[in-house]
């Protein structure tokens, strides 16, 4: 049974930092890829970040450029997203999500309905 754990989350003031976790147990993810989604009240699920298990390319919503860095730890199964310079905008419920990235080279990497397992999300709020 695959699982994803997420943990990290909290409230930071604006401009400040914070490092998401994303433990991965369940199944080997070598033909995979991770992603990260964020989901603000009332909001679809965005786009966030995605790293490809193996070779560790990565991919980020052009909102989030500059300031966040999404990593993998291969021997933990464990993806990271780094997130600096924190805006109120970027308050939202943070998830991890596992889907097979054969595919990724057309862009579907940002799509929610790519990802086969989610995790339960972890809150990230952003205070002015």
């Amino acid at each position: 049974q695959v699982q994803l754990v997420e943990s990290g989350g909290g409230l930071v003031q604006a401009g400040g930092s914070l490092r998401l976790s994303c433990a991965a147990s369940g199944r080997t993810f070598s033909n995979y890829g991770m992603g990260w989604f964020h989901q603000a009240p009332g909001k679809d699920r965005e786009f966030v970040a995605a790293i490809t298990w193996n070779l560790g390319v990565t991919f980020y919503a052009d909102s989030v450029k500059g300031r966040f860095t999404i990593s993998r730890d291969t021997a933990k199964n464990t993806v990271y997203l780094q997130m600096n310079s924190l805006k109120p905008d970027d308050t939202a419920v943070y998830f991890c999500a596992a889907g097979a990235s054969g595919t990724w080279f057309t862009g579907s990497y940002s799509k929610p309905h790519e990802y086969d397992y989610w995790g339960q999300g972890t809150q990230v709020t952003v205070s002015s």
